[in-house]
């Protein structure tokens, strides 16, 4: 029996897993990377550290499953989506990777929007210009970084920089290419007339393919770096978001996934492109061929969860550090303790908001505190108020006439019985968890 393998470049690491063509896990390994905030509301990374992390994510993950290079039938890739790897002429890296969750190209989305047209751009991408989308951010380097912005030739997203150094091919896909605002969401190819408008040269894009098409083989110099077997077929892949899906099984309507990673996204399989009409949600096209989605994001979900237990939980950090169990799990424990948050209020936008509120300058916000108030009252309003973030999408889509049959819960929020029960019940949906065979 062939064996697959994937790697998801996520935010804080990348994760690589060794299956067998059954969906059945034999081994994974998960290689850290740090995230720059060199000023306030930007986000960088290095992606020589994500090539590096990979490497050895990959080794690790073979060795974890017992299987070897050559057992490898086929790599798929995924990660975090928007970012922007800029490289010169010989492929060098020319200034740290602008991530997803970077709020610094307010100025440039009113720009694009004016340059192209409000109607025309939404028509095109089905959405409106984001702070964390990529086109932003090369127009953001062409007038922040103009010596930068000339030495220029190849703009790529973080997952198929990836590509692009285990295989030496500029590729990306349609699901991730989506989040560009440069792609043409409906045709599913690049919008000529965005990047006319607004000056990107098209040969600074890499080709577009369905996520299941084949875009690249493993080179002779990654062979060697990874031990995955020369010539190894990738394929197209997907953003981290319709990979998660798929893996769900958000294949047909009526099912939708409730996802708490870093980020918090409600998403619905569509047969046709479908738009809010206030575009507070994106309309994407899915990794299921011919297909699309749409998805509510909020930015700081877990993220919220995560500063929280940075900042004030060492307690709860060291304790894990003794025990072997996640920080995260005392955290959520203590929540449970409380039945209530006795009035205490958490705004989750700690790096500005999506859904259902655009705002790059956005704050997070504890509201209510008082002498009565505790640790235990603080997580949970944290957890409440992310809760209360994502009810905000499902309500969105559901008014755009999208049915809800079932919530799939994903994602390393997923794993709090607790969060999963306050989601159930600030919802009002049911939320069921997918458990991989290991």
């Amino acid at each position: 029996m062939g064996h697959l393998l994937g790697i998801d470049l996520g935010t804080s690491g990348v994760k690589t897993l060794v299956i067998e063509e059954t969906g059945r896990v034999l081994g994974s390994a998960v290689e850290a990377y740090p995230l720059l905030t060199p000023r306030p509301g930007w986000a960088e990374q290095e992606p020589a550290q994500w090539w590096e992390a990979t490497i050895r994510s990959v080794r690790g993950a073979l060795a974890n499953a017992g299987v070897s290079g050559e057992q490898v039938s086929g790599l798929g890739l995924s990660g975090q989506m928007h970012g922007s790897v800029f490289l010169d002429g010989q492929n060098e890296v020319v200034r740290p990777a602008i991530l997803w969750c970077d709020q610094r190209t307010a100025k440039q989305c009113e720009w694009i929007t004016e340059a192209v047209g409000q109607k025309t751009l939404v028509a095109e991408t089905c959405n409106p210009v984001l702070t964390g989308f990529q086109a932003p951010k090369i127009i953001w380097l062409r007038d922040e970084e103009p010596e930068n912005y000339q030495r220029v030739r190849k703009v790529l997203l973080p997952k198929d920089y990836l590509r692009l150094r285990l295989t030496g091919e500029y590729a990306s896909e349609v699901s991730d290419a989506s989040g560009t605002s440069l792609l043409n969401v409906p045709e599913r190819k690049w919008s000529e007339v965005i990047l006319e408008r607004t000056g990107i040269p098209r040969e600074w894009l890499p080709e577009v393919y369905e996520s299941p098409e084949v875009s690249g083989r493993i080179s002779t110099e990654a062979a060697k770096l990874t031990g995955l077997a020369e010539g190894t077929p990738v394929v197209g892949g997907g953003g981290d978001q319709a990979a998660g899906a798929v893996g769900n099984g958000i294949v047909e309507t009526g099912v939708v996934s409730s996802t708490l990673g870093t980020s918090g996204v409600v998403f619905a399989h569509l047969d046709s492109p479908l738009m809010d009409a206030e575009l507070r949600t994106h309309t994407f096209c899915h990794a299921v061929p011919g297909k699309w989605h749409v998805m509510g994001v909020m930015l700081s979900a877990g993220g919220s969860l995560r500063w929280l237990r940075d900042t004030l939980c060492q307690e709860e950090k060291a304790r894990a550090a003794e025990t072997g169990r996640d920080a995260y799990e005392y955290m959520t424990e203590a929540a449970a303790t409380v039945l209530t948050t006795e009035g205490l209020v958490f705004l989750p936008y700690l790096t500005g908001e999506r859904t259902p509120y655009p705002n790059p300058n956005a704050k997070g916000v504890f509201s209510g505190l008082t002498i009565r108030h505790t640790k235990a009252h603080l997580i949970r309003a944290v957890l409440e108020g992310v809760a209360f973030g994502m009810r905000d999408s499902c309500e969105i889509i559901k008014a755009m006439g999208v049915e809800f049959m079932q919530v799939r819960a994903s994602g390393g929020g997923a794993r709090s019985v607790c969060w999963r029960q306050m989601q159930a019940h600030v919802t009002g949906e049911a939320h069921c968890k997918i458990d991989a065979e290991e």
